[in-house]
């Protein structure tokens, strides 16, 4: 992979999150703290933290709102010269920080965006992805208009052309496919191409109908699962999911991997303070892509993954500014309040 440019490029919609403050609703936040994000931006940042190249591909308005958030993409090494700069808006979402009572909220505002707008032919995608041997997209990206979801097709038919590994986050977001497609009249076929996936058992449903047994244990659940999306997805040969358990105050948080029809599941981390739950499934398929790019065994592989979606979760924002050093010390040691001196 040295002889390569970049070892990933990731195609989504780049985003500014404003976050209530000080744990307050929508009802009560007197201001919001922002945030720079976006699904395969989250990735790319993560991945560029652990020495991966990645070039992020996305379109947004040409304005300083936006040059902040492209800076920061690219102090933390993100490659950012293939981003296409037309239309006015920058995508939105505001979020309300839940608790062991009550769920965390996200409102989007997204329909008008640049991104929602762009259309096919707009982006030299041959240009764009030269170089690169991963190809990163997700669900989020077609779910927001259908040019979206038929720009999304053109850069996977494209990086399929380029011999590219086709991955792919299923990413289900319901109060996002507002323009008359249901997910499963778009998504099965955008999938078809996947070698590398990470899914959930709410998506595997909503885009594929696929049902497992909720009387299961996660694990059995997955099996189940990945059985039959390996019918639906003939390319597929890795797939990690992550899972989450609610125990009053502290989250079970484990991993599954199912790489060449073979499973293997992480250790179960016991978190018992969230800071920043959002983001933390992004960090988690970085961490899986992470270990692919660097032919860590199975069992590795999705160590490492859960790990960095674990520790996540206890950074503000989108992003897991961490390093590679970081995630080694928590699947170390794990959970734990212990000062590094």
């Amino acid at each position: 992979m040295e002889n390569h440019k970049f070892q990933l490029a990731a195609f989504g919609e780049f985003l500014l999150r404003l976050h209530c403050s000080d744990n307050k609703r929508f009802l009560q936040s007197p201001d919001y703290i922002p945030y720079y994000g976006g699904a395969e931006a989250n990735v790319c940042v993560l991945l560029s933290r652990l020495g991966v190249k990645t070039n992020y591909i996305s379109c947004v308005p040409q304005n300083d709102m936006v040059k902040a958030g492209i800076d920061q993409l690219k102090s933390h090494g993100v490659g950012t010269e293939n981003m296409l700069y037309e239309g006015d808006k920058l995508g939105l979402y505001f979020t309300e920080q839940g608790n062991s009572i009550r769920h965390t909220k996200v409102i989007y505002d997204r329909l008008t965006s640049s991104y929602s707008f762009l259309q096919k032919g707009k982006i030299d995608w041959k240009k764009a992805l030269d170089g690169s041997t991963y190809f990163h997209w997700s669900g989020i990206g077609a779910a927001v208009s259908q040019s979206a979801a038929d720009v999304c097709e053109e850069a996977i038919i494209a990086a399929k052309e380029s011999g590219m590994v086709i991955s792919s986050d299923f990413n289900y977001r319901s109060t996002l496919w507002k323009y008359g497609k249901a997910p499963a009249e778009i998504m099965p076929a955008l999938l078809q191409h996947s070698e590398v996936a990470v899914a959930d058992l709410d998506s595997a449903h909503v885009y594929f109908g696929i049902e497992t047994d909720k009387n299961a244990s996660f694990e059995e659940r997955f099996k189940q699962c990945s059985e039959m999306l390996l019918e639906k997805m003939p390319q597929l040969k890795s797939l990690a999911m992550s899972f989450r358990k609610v125990n009053g105050m502290q989250h079970i948080y484990s991993g599954a991997l199912m790489h060449n029809r073979e499973y293997y599941f992480s250790p179960a981390y016991e978190l018992s303070f969230i800071t920043d739950q959002i983001g933390s499934g992004d960090s988690f398929t970085a961490g899986f892509l992470f270990g692919l790019m660097n032919n860590f065994q199975p069992k590795k592989i999705i160590e490492f993954a859960t790990a960095c979606g674990a520790v996540k979760q206890s950074i503000a924002g989108d992003w897991a500014i961490v390093n590679k050093q970081d995630i080694d010390q928590f699947i170390q040691s794990g959970a734990t309040g212990r000062i590094i001196r």
